[in-house]
């Protein structure tokens, strides 16, 4: 066997593999001996038939189909290991016959969806907007409700309207234009005022009820809701509102905290509480901050993905929800059929996001490498001696240990950590109300493009 590689259209590569006549009889002697017992004769126990008399009875070309999958799998997937250096398949090819049956041997091409070169103007010394995350007393004040909300009891209240944070008992049946519509209709229905749990408009316009009393109320679906058909229309809802509940919110006090937080003091637990608020913050302003980074990049990058990347990454993002369904003890497919999916339609609403992660993974990449960037044996081993340490291990024990993943894992954080450094370190970042400032810039190395041979 030899093959030849040639560049094709839209990130493809194509290979044409070519087989000599004793090469194409080897695979189709192969192809007899592995499918030869599906087949029947007249006089012949099933399978025992010979070669030329199942030919001869069913066509000279009966074993075609199954001799042309030896030869692939016995020579595509060594090739692609070949050459991995040159070129990284990121899907299945299309595989077209060229040449079969007359005596000169077999030749067919695949053309094979790959990792495509990205062509990046320019990612350093731009402006781009940074993210900044400051915790407030108010923020704090917040994360201390929720942990005496847990312990809230609902008192029934009455003689009063209902207001935002009342749980209220409703009847309420949807209609758009004067159609009742699936999910639309309930009864006895606990709903918290202010949760956001129904589309906008609608608890804010169940505020002021009181037990007892009817009201019908208009709202709009939005543009994005997930059931195409209620999109953007105008819905009329009949209320009826049986119940009213407040919740009472035990005293804070130190007794409580100690008992619930596990700190001394309503002190302690106020600077315990800012404190973890001050890291999520921080992670939230790093996250965002390095997003901006490559969003701004990326308008400088040009690319074309395959298709065959676009829908593995759909896959991943199917995937994701699908676990996080499982959390809340939901299957996927019980959550498409419920929202009346196919899973075609299911895996459409994930194309629009598929395509710009795609493109960010690709740019990332490409930095990466342009500039070389890795993780040295001893930064990882620093990182391992940390995790060590942690679940009381010396470092060499640890090693040992360790799935190789999570040494994989750690390798990865330290190079994109090393990217983003080098990313803030040479680009003007600047947050709302601040005038980017000029600032001296390392020169960073050019981009190429390198098409497959």
């Amino acid at each position: 066997m030899n093959y030849t590689k040639s560049a094709g259209e839209k990130s493809t590569v194509k290979i044409t593999f070519n087989f000599t006549e004793e090469e194409w009889t080897e695979a189709i002697q192969k192809a007899y001996l592995k499918s030869r017992g599906k087949y029947s004769v007249p006089g012949f126990r099933k399978g025992k038939a010979p070669r030329p008399v199942l030919e001869n009875y069913y066509g000279h070309t009966v074993f075609f189909e199954d001799a042309l999958n030896v030869l692939y799998a016995d020579n595509y997937f060594t090739v692609i290991e070949k050459e991995k250096d040159s070129f990284t398949a990121v899907g299945d090819p299309e595989v077209s016959i060229d040449e079969i049956g007359n005596g000169k041997g077999v030749a067919f091409t695949c053309a094979i969806p790959v990792k495509p070169e990205v062509e990046i103007e320019k990612y350093t010394g731009l402006k781009i907007k940074k993210y900044e995350y400051n915790v407030t007393d108010a923020d704090v004040d917040k994360e201390v409700k929720k942990l005496l909300e847990r312990d809230a009891k609902k008192v029934e209240v009455e003689g009063r309207p209902c207001k935002s944070g009342d749980t209220v008992n409703i009847d309420f049946s949807g209609s758009v234009d004067g159609e009742k519509f699936a999910g639309g209709t309930a009864e006895d229905y606990d709903l918290v005022l202010g949760s956001g749990s129904f589309i906008p408009g609608f608890e804010e316009q169940v505020e002021g009820m009181e037990i007892g009393s009817e009201r019908d109320i208009t709202v709009k679906f939005p543009e994005d809701y997930q059931a195409d058909n209620l999109r953007g229309k105008d819905a009329v809802f009949h209320i009826v509102l049986h119940k009213i509940h407040e919740s009472q919110l035990p005293e804070l006090t130190d007794e409580y905290v100690k008992s619930h937080a596990g700190v001394d003091t309503v002190e302690a637990y106020r600077k315990k509480t800012l404190e973890k608020l001050t890291r999520e913050a921080e992670g939230r302003s790093r996250d965002e901050t390095e997003n901006s980074i490559i969003e701004e990049i990326k308008k400088y990058a040009k690319c074309e993905i395959p298709q065959a990347m676009i829908e593995n990454e759909i896959d991943r993002m199917v995937r994701d929800f699908s676990y996080r369904l499982s959390y809340q003890g939901l299957k996927l497919e019980d959550y498409i059929k419920y929202m009346g999916l196919t899973m075609e339609q299911f895996r459409s609403q994930f194309k629009e996001q598929a395509e710009p992660r795609v493109l960010s993974q690709l740019v990332i990449d490409k930095i990466i490498k342009t500039e070389n960037i890795k993780a040295e044996e001893s930064e990882i081993d620093a990182k391992l001696a940390e995790q060590a340490e942690s679940v009381g291990k010396t470092a060499e024990e640890y090693k040992k240990s360790v799935d190789p993943r999570q040494i994989e894992y750690i390798e990865n954080d330290i190079i994109i950590t090393k990217l983003f450094d080098f990313l803030k370190n040479n680009n003007e970042l600047y947050a709302d109300g601040e005038k980017p400032a000029a600032k001296k810039t390392t020169t960073a190395k050019k981009t190429t493009t390198k098409k497959a041979q």
